[in-house]
């Protein structure tokens, strides 16, 4: 490709065809910084002026920085400055910018201008796809300068050129800028993982969570919790199902506290019988009803100095409740049968797998015993949440019964696990435990097996209970029911209006009005 020297274009006579073509032989090959600079220099000797620069706004628009700049006969060193008090300024207006004399009696304080003595100014925005001012190509001369169409029209073609190749570096740093941020947060994640680890084991290092195994961020998350909770004496009310192990929960919380060297005693509400709980619990005197032959101290009496867990706290009855409420407002109790005030010391643990708050709303459970009781609830996520911890669980359980079985079994296929991780586990943990010593006892060898039936088919649930239908229809089937129970008798004690809980014409009504038509 044949160039023109600056003493060449200088020289020339200056057409517009001339003009252009230098320019674009100077620029074509041209591309990134390489093609600024080109064309702010043949820019400048083709229009006979003695600076040219092109620029880019920053992202508030508040200075400029230039690209490449052209003084006299040679580049200069790229250079930022403020917008404020500069032509530059009136180019974010979006329109061609042309000073053609004294120019630095209108932007006094720019020392650009002055050091250029600068008499016109001539430049053209340089605007993205959105219409949005990205830069500007602009040519200063120390003499005064016509924009006529010649100058415009190469300012134009030139601006368009210069435009494509300042989005594609924006897009280029762009692209590099999102790189290095996925580098940095990618960079980041393993930082956070590797603390993570390291304060999980921290964790695990200075507290005893022997038995409860599982390394998802819901087991995390309870571990965290009682490691918060254990050095207090704050009353724990422990959530979850059945078989998640909120016993395992209690007893961390209790070999983790200041009471670790007390007793630890377990009550279960649901097993005692209505008659003998408050016994159980406070205690009772000789003679305080027939069959106590002999004082007793309770269970919260035995528990003084340490800790009282109190399983399946939901199943309560409400005379108990009150005398519970008591003792954890009070710290105080009175045995059955006595008037006298024991004081104790025992921290209180609850669990349920109730809901306690829809039993307030029924009226079965206190709400003052709720909050006295809810004041640091710890829930314990189902086996079905944690899948990640089944294969963990797994082998804890089959070095948990080797020796009682007689058994070691090293090896558990892949399969084995899928199978179990798709498993719903409605009894959580504990089933999980049986299924695996049931299985431990069907395999003769060292690889685990899981032989059919061992995991429990459950029948699903029908669809029609899945289905919503119109009010309509329930309601007619359920009269229908009704009906076919009574034998089609609509009044009388033994009547479907009795049974509805509605007035025998209201029936006869609703019936003329699904249609329903009865014979006895």
């Amino acid at each position: 490709m044949n160039k023109l020297t600056t003493t060449e274009l200088s020289d020339a006579s200056i057409d517009t065809d001339a003009t252009l073509r230098s320019i674009m032989e100077g620029t074509a090959g041209a591309r990134g910084d390489h093609f600024f600079r080109s064309l702010v220099q043949y820019l400048a000797i083709s229009l006979k002026v003695k600076s040219s620069f092109v620029a880019e706004f920053s992202a508030d628009r508040s200075h400029v920085q230039t690209l490449a700049v052209w003084v006299g006969d040679k580049h200069v060193s790229n250079f930022d400055f403020d917008i404020e008090g500069t032509p530059c300024k009136h180019v974010l207006s979006g329109g061609i910018q042309h000073f053609a004399d004294d120019v630095q009696k209108l932007f006094p304080t720019n020392d650009h201008l002055r050091e250029l003595n600068a008499h016109s100014y001539l430049a053209i925005p340089l605007t993205d796809d959105s219409g949005e001012v990205v830069g500007h190509l602009a040519v200063i001369d120390n003499k005064p300068l016509d924009a006529d169409e010649r100058e415009l029209s190469i300012f134009h073609i030139f601006a368009a050129r210069a435009t494509a190749e300042l989005v594609r570096r924006q897009a280029e740093r762009e692209l590099g800028d999102s790189r290095q941020r996925e580098q940095r947060l990618r960079a980041e994640r393993q930082r956070i993982e590797a603390e993570v680890a390291y304060l999980r084991e921290e964790l695990r290092s200075r507290s005893d969570f022997s038995e409860i195994v599982g390394e998802s961020d819901g087991i995390w998350k309870v571990l965290r919790n009682i490691d918060m909770v254990a050095p207090t004496d704050s009353t724990v009310l422990i959530l979850g199902e059945t078989g998640t192990g909120k016993e395992l929960v209690a007893r961390a919380i209790h070999k983790n506290s200041k009471r670790s060297n007390g007793s630890f005693v377990r009550v279960n509400c649901a097993a005692l019988p209505e008659s003998l709980l408050e016994s159980e619990l406070f205690g009772h005197e000789h003679g305080a009803f027939t069959g106590a032959t002999q004082q007793r101290a309770g269970r919260f009496e035995l528990a003084d100095g340490g800790t009282i867990f109190l399983d399946e706290i939901g199943e309560m009855p409400l005379p108990a409740q009150s005398r519970l409420l008591r003792v954890l407002q009070e710290h105080e109790l009175e045995r059955v049968g006595s008037s006298q005030t024991i004081r104790i010391d025992t921290r209180v643990l609850a669990a349920t797998n109730r809901n306690l708050l829809d039993m307030v709303d029924e009226g079965t459970f206190r709400e003052d015993l709720y909050y006295r009781l809810n004041v640091f609830p710890i829930q314990v996520p189902p086996l079905r949440e944690r899948t990640e911890d089944i294969p963990t669980l797994v082998r804890f359980f089959l070095k948990k019964h080797a020796e009682r079985l007689g058994k070691r079994i090293e090896k558990v296929p892949k399969s084995v696990l899928q199978d179990l991780q798709a498993y719903t586990w409605t009894g959580n943990v504990r089933e999980l435990e049986n299924v695996i010593e049931r299985a431990m006892i069907l395999t003769s060898g060292d690889t685990l097996l899981l032989p059919t039936g061992v995991l429990p088919t459950r029948k699903s649930r029908s669809p029609r209970n899945s289905i919503l239908r119109p009010m309509s229809e329930v309601e007619e089937e359920h009269i229908r029911s009704v009906l076919e129970h009574t034998n089609g008798v609509i009044a009388g004690p033994q009547g479907a209006a009795k049974i509805l809980d509605i007035n025998p014409n209201t029936l006869r009504s609703r019936m003329d009005k699904l249609g329903i038509k009865t014979r006895r």
